[in-house]
């Protein structure tokens, strides 16, 4: 099939391009910049470029590159401040509301008759049971200085699943660890780890899912070729709370253990946001994504994961401060 990612050279995109190409696929990646063009090609795929907010340049590339199937993976994450989260996701959140409602006018017009797109786990709301379903709700309470960044998941999510021309499917993933993500070998939140500027707040009872970010961009190739329409989440089998996975991560990387800081102290330090995903947030089942999509991931926990990670630190010469 020919295939239009978009956000073709971000974390997910470098693992998801090549994967497309060795199924078969022709890839048409989308990128703002056209000194991009020599890491697309490498990746296997045809170059394009666009930028997501200006409308007409969308429309030009969908319809030059008349795919089949559209991923939208576009994101502009920058270093993260959980205190003003909002604020650090604004550009992300423009893509996911603007960028969106441009991908999908465009592919409407195109014909596409598959459109895949990136979502988060960590929008459902916290009531309730530790681990959460697609049917569970998701994306009404947000924490709070994350009003926006939600609101934008949940315009995704919305306007994917109502275009009815297209068969509209939604992949919550879990936090991404792996290559190029703030959680690989020399990612900030790694080196945060390893600097003990990661603590556990309060009881540390907030669960997380995680997701490699191979393992991701396996399903999201499974989500391209099969898969009915609607939503899954992309995560592993282990959803684990903070003071569970965040000492096992400290240990694989050679650091010491997390402090632990009262839940005013993680106000001061991490904000609101910080401190609501430290201690309250959900997380989430991959049952659905295994039975629908047919997809199985390689790492199947975080502990396998983190400990490949402390192996790679380990290679690279890093070193626990």
């Amino acid at each position: 099939m020919r295939v239009l990612v978009a956000g073709a050279t971000g974390a997910m995109g470098r693992q998801l391009v090549p994967r497309l190409v060795a199924a078969g696929h022709e890839v048409h990646g989308m990128t703002r910049s056209e000194s991009k063009h020599a890491l697309l090609r490498g990746l296997g795929a045809v170059p394009v470029v666009a930028d997501a907010l200006a409308p007409e340049e969308v429309a030009r590339v969908v319809a030059e590159s008349r795919p089949e199937v559209v991923v939208h993976q576009l994101t502009a994450i920058g270093p993260m401040d959980m205190r003003h989260f909002d604020r650090a996701f604004a550009q992300t959140n423009r893509l996911r509301t603007e960028g969106t409602d441009h991908l999908l006018s465009a592919a409407r017009a195109a014909g596409v008759r598959r459109f895949v797109a990136q979502s988060f786990f960590a929008g459902y709301d916290r009531v309730g049971g530790p681990v959460k379903t697609e049917d569970d709700p998701f994306g009404t309470a947000p924490p709070p200085g994350m009003e926006q960044t939600v609101a934008a998941i949940r315009h995704v999510e919305d306007s994917v699943l109502a275009a009815s021309w297209t068969e509209g499917l939604v992949l919550r993933y879990g936090g991404f660890y792996g290559p190029h993500t703030s959680l690989g070998p020399d990612g900030e939140q790694t080196e945060a780890v390893r600097r003990r500027k990661f603590p556990v707040v309060g009881d540390g009872g907030g669960v997380w899912s995680f997701v490699h970010i191979a393992d991701a961009a396996e399903a999201t190739v499974a989500a391209v070729e099969q898969g009915a329409p609607g939503v899954y989440n992309v995560v592993d089998d282990e959803p684990a709370s903070v003071a569970t996975w965040l000492p096992v991560l400290a240990e694989a990387l050679g650091a010491k253990a997390p402090m632990h800081v009262p839940r005013l102290v993680g106000r001061l330090l991490a904000g609101e946001t910080g401190t609501v995903m430290m201690t309250e947030l959900r997380g989430a089942s991959n049952a659905k994504a295994r039975r629908g999509l047919g997809w199985t991931p390689a790492h199947a926990t975080w502990r396998d994961g983190f400990r490949e990670l402390g192996e790679q630190v380990r290679a690279e010469g890093g070193a626990a401060a």
